[in-house]
């Protein structure tokens, strides 16, 4: 069922189904409008897991790999979540507003995280559950988008509070903002009529220009937080207590280099996460993942893992057949490189 803030994108000609939103235009002119012109997104690719209680705080502490005690209703954080041998099983967003902490992640993944994580909960005074429609995520770009919210830091990762939710400054400069069903429809109500709605993949090109990775059902427990970059973009804290995969990913950092990368990247044909690199040396063995993707007019743009000493060699995607990926630059500096 529709509900208000659906009626602005309907009035655009985009109608929400269970197979995801439809009736967007031209994917080109989406692009654009999100690189050059004013954008609007419902995020259905994400979801949020609220966790409350006295002993929130201390619990997340104890179970990701960022400084929990620097988050405050002012600043969000990057995080992610491990097995007990490093490996990711989630890469989150995290804010705090009215003592609960708000968990962004991959919408296919939402309900399997937040059961595993409650798993260890035990005796904690802590609940965490998955928000659903209860919680509406929309990505704003363009300062005549920003107009209709007022006054909005805009730091990276800062926090502002709005009437019914919170609007939070992403490291692309774009808005994610997370509000009530009736704080949604009021928004978009000031919104000007030169905003172009637009579509997951095309709002997911902004995370991938910044190099901003996210674990999807395709890539659970592939990689541990460096081969993503997580460490370069303060999700990892070396200061902090311990944590699932902490030994892991201390020794990673004190002891060894990290041989996997994320890199972002042009591929002339289209991937999807977790199809598999492969370069010559390495022969039929697997050498990094595709992690997220979106369309070009030909091809796609995407961040991979891969082994990083494999780029002067050739990396090509599916097989030594496969296309070859050409390599882009990240807007912050890869220890490897």
């Amino acid at each position: 069922m529709n509900t208000q803030w659906q009626g602005w994108f309907n009035r655009r000609g985009v109608t929400f189904g269970d197979n995801g939103a439809t009736g967007f235009a031209d994917y080109g002119h989406q692009l654009d409008a999100v690189k050059n012109g004013a954008a609007i997104s419902a995020l259905s690719a994400f979801a949020v897991i609220r966790v409350s209680g006295d002993d929130a705080q201390s619990f997340l502490q104890g179970q990701f790999s960022s400084d929990i005690l620097a988050i405050d209703d002012s600043r969000s954080q990057l995080s992610s979540y491990s097995t007990a041998k490093g490996r990711m099983q989630a890469s989150m967003l995290i804010w705090h507003r009215q003592d609960a902490y708000f968990l962004l992640v991959a919408a296919d993944i939402a309900a399997a995280f937040c059961k595993r994580l409650s798993m260890f909960i035990l005796r904690s005074k802590v609940k965490a559950e998955v928000l659903g429609e209860a919680c509406v995520l929309l990505g704003m770009v363009g300062g005549g988008v920003e107009s209709a919210l007022g006054e909005v830091a805009d730091q990276p990762f800062a926090v502002s509070t709005l009437a019914d939710g919170v609007a939070l400054r992403l490291p692309s400069g774009a808005l994610l903002l997370a509000l009530s069903p009736q704080g949604a429809a009021s928004v978009l109500e000031r919104v000007g009529e030169a905003v172009v709605p637009v579509d997951a993949e095309a709002w997911g090109r902004l995370d991938i220009d910044a190099g901003i990775p996210w674990v999807t059902q395709a890539t659970v427990e592939q990689f541990v937080p460096q081969m993503a970059n997580m460490d370069l973009l303060g999700a990892v804290s070396f200061k902090k207590g311990c944590y699932p995969g902490q030994e892991i990913v201390a020794r990673t950092h004190y002891l060894g280099k990290v041989k996997r990368r994320l890199y972002r990247a042009k591929i002339p044909e289209f991937a999807a996460s977790g199809d598999s690199l492969f370069s010559p040396e390495s022969a039929d063995q697997a050498i990094g993942q595709v992690v997220n993707v979106a369309r070009l007019e030909t091809g796609c743009i995407a961040l991979v893992v891969v082994q990083s000493s494999r780029w002067e060699e050739g990396v090509f995607l599916g097989s030594l057949n496969g296309p070859r990926l050409e390599k882009l630059s990240l807007p912050y500096p890869v220890d490897d490189e």
